[in-house]
């Protein structure tokens, strides 16, 4: 009987028994497969819709540069970024410690690389595509930039400050700005899935009392790090080109404070920014994170303390007391760029006596015309209007008032003159107790010229001001 019940208990849990779904597993790359087409296809759209406004006005040459740059910056950015950043992690994992002499552990690092250990090649293959799309997106966009610079010409016209063609400025310095700016990108992302990999698979060991950082990791970050200040330099030295180009707050390109302050800081954080790299290179041959350190916070405080309070200083002390006599060289520079830009620099300057032929009669007859000549600006006297009406609050001017012509009672023989007008009606409430209370207050207030306002009569049972304007002085 035992045997009956033990086989029968044992069918009963061999139905149970269920293989687990693999729907749950086909669905990820399913919604994966969908989202890939929905993107394809909105792109598609997308081009094939330039494509046909380009060939029906028959510039088709153009939407081809522009289609075929944007795919090589895309590839070319893209499967640089991911090549970097997949590679330096495979290079990690590859120079990842095997066996360490103490007996120190991390069970929760050790939890998460028996998690992603199984799955790493796909979680590499997830962070390729990833970097793909990133840096190729970012690239893709800046075809404008790239193409300026590849077909750039010189203009044939030195700069004052640098020597630099000015071609350089226009067509050149965009483009390496962005490959500094990408170069960033790319550095930083490595170092950071670089260190998370040393980490995961225990190079980096921040908890042990001895060998914290093994000797692959240590060579690896350093590299990485030193390529950064190198980066870090080359951004500090095009950073001087930039201040030609900076607005400002008296004038756009180089001021006073930029010419002795700025600039010169530049100089010196470019060369800090050398030896910090160097010394980062060193740790390589010859371990000890203690100059590189050192090296890195000189910089910061550098920047700080040069690159920033040492040129608020040489402003406020020294260019705002005598601003006009410090800055009137730049501003003379500025002028005579802006007329060169023109083509105004070949002008001819004649003073003017401010002598007339004309006679007693017609000066006068010229003196009755003055009254209509607009002398202020209907989208800048708002302002002064609202504070001469300060003591009769309710009221509010509009921002920018109407300009139009009125004939003035004995006024002169130039007949309709400009006034200036801006009608404000007011709501109140719709009872008619209220409005009779209120009614002073129920009005549009006009501003023509001086003291002339329009009068709205109230609409009973709307509380809306309306009726016929009625003009008063």
């Amino acid at each position: 009987m035992s045997g009956i019940f033990d086989e029968g208990s044992s069918a009963g849990a061999e139905r149970t028994r269920r293989t687990p779904s693999r729907r749950p597993r086909a669905l990820l790359p399913t919604l994966a497969i969908v989202v890939v087409l929905a993107v394809l296809g909105s792109v598609f759209v997308e081009v094939w819709t330039d494509k046909m406004w380009f060939s029906s006005l028959g510039y088709t040459s153009v939407f081809t540069t522009v289609l075929w740059t944007r795919i090589a910056l895309f590839a070319v950015f893209g499967l640089l970024l991911a090549g970097v950043v997949v590679g330096n992690v495979l290079l990690a994992f590859r120079s990842r410690p095997i066996l360490f002499g103490d007996s120190y552990s991390n069970p929760t690092v050790e939890r998460y690389q028996d998690a992603v250990d199984p799955v790493r090649h796909w979680v590499l293959l997830g962070v390729g595509a990833v970097m793909l799309l990133f840096g190729g997106a970012s690239a893709s966009g800046q075809w404008k930039t790239y193409l300026l610079w590849r077909n750039g010409v010189p203009f044939g016209q030195p700069d004052v400050y640098f020597g630099r063609d000015i071609g350089f400025f226009i067509f050149s310095y965009p483009w390496y700005r962005f490959l500094v700016s990408f170069g960033f990108t790319v550095l930083i992302i490595t170092l950071i899935a670089t260190a998370v990999t040393h980490y995961l698979y225990g190079g980096i060991r921040l908890q042990a009392q001895r060998d914290k950082i093994s000797s692959g990791a240590q060579i690896q970050l350093s590299v990485l790090l030193g390529l950064f200040m190198l980066l870090k330099a080359v951004s500090y030295w095009l950073d001087r080109y930039g201040l030609a180009m900076a607005d400002g707050d008296l004038l756009t390109g180089i001021s006073y404070t930029d010419a002795n302050a700025v600039l010169p800081a530049k100089n010196i954080l470019a060369i800090i920014a050398v030896i910090c790299a160097l010394l980062f290179f060193a740790n390589v041959v010859r371990p000890g994170w203690m100059l590189p350190v050192l090296g890195m916070g000189l910089l910061v405080l550098s920047a700080i303390l040069i690159g920033g309070i040492w040129p608020a200083i040489v402003q406020r002390f020294r260019v705002v007391p005598s601003q006009a006599d410090k800055e009137a060289v730049y501003i003379q520079r500025n002028i005579d760029a802006t007329r060169t830009a023109y083509d105004l620099d070949d002008v001819e300057i004649k003073p003017y006596a401010g002598e007339t032929t004309d006679s007693p009669e017609e000066l006068q007859a010229a003196a009755e015309d003055l009254p209509g000549v607009r002398l202020i600006d209907p989208q800048l006297v708002s302002q002064a209007f609202e504070q001469l009406q300060q003591q009769r609050g309710f009221y509010q001017m509009p921002e920018v008032l109407d300009v139009d012509r009125y004939a003035i009672p004995g006024g002169t023989a130039a007949g309709r003159r400009d006034r200036r007008t801006g009608a404000q009606p007011q709501r109140v409430a719709a009872e008619p107790a209220q409005l009779d209370q209120r009614a002073h207050r129920l009005h549009a207030r006009v501003r023509r010229g001086r003291g002339v306002r329009r009068r709205a009569r109230p609409r009973r049972g709307t509380g809306v001001g309306a009726g016929g304007p009625a003009v008063g002085g």
